[in-house]
């Protein structure tokens, strides 16, 4: 008999988790250990239940899956981490890899792959969604500084200039500067483009 994988799932939305849940849970050598709705609270439960495979969901609260992939395997180094995400974008991959993530699969994965993804991350290989590889080998790694992307995640909400310069304490002209550059790297004509093409590369996760 096939030694029981034990499982931890971090999602923040309850429907999803417990879906996932009874999915994996009808497979005879998976067994959900743990559940929990909040990246910051991922470690905590890992040391609790100590899982062999962590399925993090990328957008939590408190904290990303992929942030909470580092304190993870940091506290709990056997554990593997598959995130487990809608968000399939290339710069997600690429992050969650440097992370130190085992696979990188989406949410509408058939359960029988999923099942089989957890399986070979658990055996040490790494398992990630092909179309998703092939998309972040061509789509290259951020074109933006740090700081653009600072400017970039605050221009989200739609605040006005001076509403972006006093949330990072920076001049009205260094944010012009910096939005006009992320402009020009993304290839947008408008910094609501250029937000756009930001999160739909990944590159504003954070």
């Amino acid at each position: 008999m096939a030694q029981t994988i034990r499982l931890l799932l971090a999602d923040d939305q309850a429907l999803v988790r417990g879906a996932l849940a009874a999915l994996l849970g009808l497979e005879p050598d998976l067994e959900v250990v743990a559940e929990v709705g909040r990246g910051d609270e991922v470690v905590e439960a890992a040391l609790a239940t100590g899982p062999d495979v962590a399925l993090l969901d990328v957008d939590m609260p408190g904290m990303d899956g992929i942030a909470a992939t580092v304190p993870l395997l940091a506290a709990v180094p056997a554990c593997r981490v598959l995130v487990v995400t809608t968000f399939g974008r290339p710069g997600y991959l690429r992050r969650a890899m440097a992370a130190g993530a085992s696979g990188f699969v989406v949410k509408d994965t058939p359960a029988a792959q999923l099942a089989d993804a957890v399986r070979r991350v658990a055996a040490g290989l790494r398992v990630v969604d092909p179309q998703l590889a092939v998309e972040s080998l061509t789509s290259g790694a951020s074109p933006l500084t740090e700081r653009e992307h600072d400017v970039l995640r605050a221009a989200r909400s739609g605040g006005t200039v001076a509403d972006i310069a006093r949330g990072l304490v920076l001049s009205e002209g260094t944010v012009r500067n910096h939005l006009s550059s992320a402009i020009g790297k993304t290839g947008a004509r408008t910094r609501a483009e250029a937000v756009r093409i930001a999160d739909e590369n990944g590159w504003m996760l954070g």
